[in-house]
């Protein structure tokens, strides 16, 4: 029988974030997350979802006519799963992103997969569930992602990035929270700090808002 993953959605869209926006990728959305983030934008995907064969996930993400798949959630590495569905989606030859909280053990992710791993800041009320070692696991292909809310935010992510040489190990992503953190503050104070980092703002957000599947 095949493995099967809970799954809340499967849509299609332009990729909003990462070092790959604005290309039109296949989200697989993984149901249940163990953190509860203060900004989180998908707490729907906390609970229900439905029960999905990795044959019939990889039959629905044939429909697109895309090589790119993001494995997002919720946190898609609570459900063990995940890693069968990441290698047979590399092995058949998708370009696939992780998008994972950084709160659970990535050092079984397949290499080929680009894993986008989060730093939660203060604001986030769960920054204590970091688990710093994952940064051992990071290839120069990976992205690491702090979404921030404010200058506080911004200094703690600031030190973080000196601190692990986070730059030196991989591409390293600043966020504003939309709608809570100015993104022209944030731009300057990147600017100001001259800081390594790619700045990015949540383009499905000015596209289509909050809306489900975009």
């Amino acid at each position: 029988m095949d493995q099967q993953l809970r799954i809340t959605e499967i849509f299609y869209s332009l990729q909003g974030e990462t070092n790959t926006v604005g290309i039109p990728t296949v989200f697989v959305r993984l149901t249940g997350c163990p953190l509860r983030c203060s900004y989180c934008d998908t707490t729907y995907a906390f609970s229900g979802g439905e029960k999905l064969a990795i044959a019939d996930i990889l039959a629905e993400i044939r429909r697109y006519n895309t090589r790119y798949v993001t494995v997002t959630g919720g946190e898609p590495l609570a459900q063990p799963g995940c890693h069968s569905l990441l290698l047979q989606l590399v092995d058949a030859g998708y370009s696939v992103s992780l998008e994972t909280s950084g709160a659970l053990d990535i050092a079984a992710v397949d290499s080929r997969v680009v894993k986008v791993v989060d730093l939660k800041t203060p604001s986030s009320g769960e920054m204590q569930r970091n688990l710093y070692r994952n940064l051992d696991f990071l290839l120069p292909h990976d992205q690491v992602k702090f979404v921030i809310a404010d200058a506080a935010d911004y200094e703690w992510s600031r030190q973080q990035l000196e601190y692990y040489r986070l730059a030196q190990r991989c591409e390293v992503l600043f966020s504003p929270v939309m709608g809570i953190m100015s993104p022209t503050e944030l731009a300057e104070r990147i600017l100001a700090d001259q800081l390594t980092v790619r700045f990015q703002i949540q383009l499905h957000k000015y596209l289509w808002n909050d809306a489900r599947g975009k």
